[in-house]
């Protein structure tokens, strides 16, 4: 759905305009950044009961063939083969170099067939980059047809069970397809904001209509992508584009973790997809830079960009992704650094208009993740 040649719209555009969103490009997309409750009400309606966000502007591919899961393989460092039915898990597309293309969350729906959901700025790269690889063993289909909903907070479960009960069997990273009231949905338990909640794939011309029926609830209110980089932030979770690019690894961004260990040196399927060499050194020996989260002094954001120094004056690093906390009512910041630098004692200082602010080290998440794991 277009809105011109430049910039394309949503199946949910009029409902944010009718709701009186602040509508602004963001990947290619008019979106709504916030809505009348402002950016900390709604970061805050998220946190303590259900925000629903219009994600419809990522990428939806469909990956089938018989050799869809091994092929997939060769372009993540992550275990699809043995991954089960009806169950997501997260990857990253790597580069020759190493790098970062784009991070992705991959479901098994069964019957040799992948569901991806990738970065919107990241979606026509990502399908062509799977064609390139891919195209010759595996069908491939790019949905502009489906539109993507995310219900977030502690009351989605509560909103959507009443709808759908058989979601409330469901745990953090599974699958489900249901009907609410008479629209056939595919549901992943999952999302970017560190609560519980769900993401909602459903047919362009059926999408108004759930978004209403969720509406509904008392819970519910529409949440902008203002609120959902704050909540994002929170949880620490990297942002593509911030925390993770091609020029670094998933080791130099921390992601070690995302790094399945049959994939890992001397296990049964080691390496094999794209940058292995460079990644697998990486986790066996370290790496020169990491991400880690920075508590600021004061009370003056630090945002992305800033430059962060030792005590010396010297350049340690820089600020990824930077902002406000509400929850914690304090600014946040994540920040690549130098490895030695964050194993050490160093005083650190962020550079904000030419004045340095002191800046903490801290153990990322910011705010305890609450996802449902049963």
């Amino acid at each position: 759905m277009s809105i011109g040649s430049e910039i394309r719209i949503t199946p949910f555009h009029q409902m944010h305009v009718d709701a009186g969103a602040k509508m602004v490009p963001f990947a290619g997309y008019e979106m709504p950044v916030s809505y009348p409750l402002g950016i900390k009400k709604e970061h805050n309606h998220t946190r303590e009961r259900a925000g629903l966000f219009d994600v419809s502007h990522m990428g939806q591919i469909r990956l089938s063939g018989e050799h869809a899961m091994s092929a997939l393989e060769s372009l993540v460092p992550v275990d699809i083969i043995d991954l089960p039915l009806m169950k997501t898990r997260y990857a990253l597309f790597t580069s020759e170099n190493g790098g970062v293309l784009d991070d992705l969350m991959v479901t098994n729906l069964g019957d040799n067939t992948l569901f991806l959901v990738v970065n919107a700025a990241c979606k026509y790269d990502d399908y062509e980059h799977l064609k390139r690889h891919l195209g010759s063993s595996c069908e491939l289909d790019l949905h502009d047809d489906l539109a993507l909903l995310a219900l977030q907070g502690p009351k989605a479960n509560k909103v959507l069970s009443e709808l759908a009960p058989s979601v409330k069997e469901m745990t953090f990273m599974t699958a489900k397809q249901v009907m609410i009231n008479e629209i056939d949905c595919f549901i992943t338990r999952s999302g970017y904001t560190g609560e519980d909640g769900f993401e909602i794939s459903v047919s362009n011309q059926d999408a108004e209509s759930l978004a209403d029926i969720l509406l509904s609830s008392e819970e519910v209110e529409w949440i902008g992508l203002g609120a959902r980089d704050s909540l994002r932030l929170e949880a620490g979770l990297s942002l593509y584009g911030h925390e993770l690019d091609t020029n670094h690894s998933p080791v130099e961004s921390s992601l070690n973790w995302a790094l399945s260990k049959v994939r890992r040196l001397g296990e049964e399927r080691e390496g094999n997809y794209l940058g292995d060499n460079i990644i697998l050194k990486q986790l066996e020996n370290g790496s020169d830079t990491k991400v880690v989260g920075l508590l600021p002094e004061g009370r003056m954001p630090v945002r992305d960009g800033a430059i962060i120094q030792d005590e010396n004056g010297t350049q340690v690093g820089y600020v990824t992704s930077g902002g406000f906390g509400p929850t914690l009512n304090k600014p946040i910041s994540i920040a690549r650094l130098e490895t030695k630098v964050s194993n050490s004692q160093s005083k650190l200082f962020a550079l904000v208009r030419e004045k340095k602010i002191a800046v903490e080290i801290i153990k990322l998440p910011f705010v305890k993740h609450n996802y449902y794991r049963g």
